[in-house]
């Protein structure tokens, strides 16, 4: 039995690498994980898997830049279990390219998910959270929250504004039984650089993603996160790759 065992953990952008790995890492420790991305066909297999493992598993169709969808999950989440206990905000989306590349449908996509996302998120678990008198956000930020590099201008700003989110949201629900922590995966492997469409940022990235931490090194970080006592709130983690 672990301090994970039991607790009801909704993951966004579950679909693949850190939320789909961690989702596996939670299930494992007798998490029960309700799984919410875009593709659900990839959410049935990852399920079918933890199932395989003896895991408990709930999967939803998820785009998290839809206020009633991100509502569901938790209302999903509440009615098969009782409670939220946490809500990892991970989805997010990385089309890189420079300012002057003009590629404003990009741009949009990337503050309508990685910041409406997470406010989404946040939106909907707060008040279930308030009403238990307990409760973890886990906001997935990125090392594009502390610095900006060329053609990662609109990027940054979103994880930026997570960071920002993040503790304005821990300095509310001080003394309310909420933990809140912000996690900022340097480069990790995923999905995320496949989305790049221009030519000069994917020549960038391809030098930036010579090193790379595999997901489970994020996924660990979450666990740890989780495992603290209710008394002890890790409010940011900066996971790097050692170079």
């Amino acid at each position: 039995m672990t301090v994970i065992n039991g607790k009801v953990v909704v993951i966004t952008g579950a679909s693949s690498g850190i939320g789909e790995t961690t989702a596996r890492l939670l299930a494992s420790l007798g998490a029960h994980v309700v799984i919410g991305a875009r593709r659900v066909e990839r959410l049935e297999v990852l399920a079918s898997d933890i199932k395989k493992d003896g895991g408990s598993v709930v999967i939803q169709q998820l785009d998290v830049t839809e206020m009633e969808q991100m509502q569901a999950i938790i209302e999903v989440a509440q009615s098969r279990f009782g409670r939220v206990d946490a809500v990892i905000n991970n989805a997010g989306v990385m089309p890189l390219s420079s300012l002057e590349a003009l590629k404003i449908k990009e741009w949009n996509r990337m503050i309508d998910v990685n910041i409406r996302g997470v406010l989404h998120g946040i939106a909907s678990g707060l008040p279930v959270m308030k009403k238990q008198g307990f409760g973890h956000f886990i906001n997935i930020a990125s090392i594009g929250a502390y610095e900006v590099s060329p053609t990662a201008a609109v990027y940054c700003a979103t994880k930026y504004a997570v960071r920002a989110i993040t503790d304005g949201l821990r300095q509310e629900t001080a003394g309310q039984g909420i933990r809140v922590t912000l996690i900022s995966p340097g480069v990790t492997e995923s999905e995320l650089a496949e989305s790049i469409t221009d030519n000069e940022a994917k020549e960038i990235m391809k030098e930036y993603r010579r090193t790379t931490l595999p997901a489970t090194a994020i996924a660990r970080a979450i666990v740890y996160a989780l495992e603290q006592p209710e008394y002890v709130d890790v409010s940011e983690l900066v996971i790097k790759p050692v170079i």
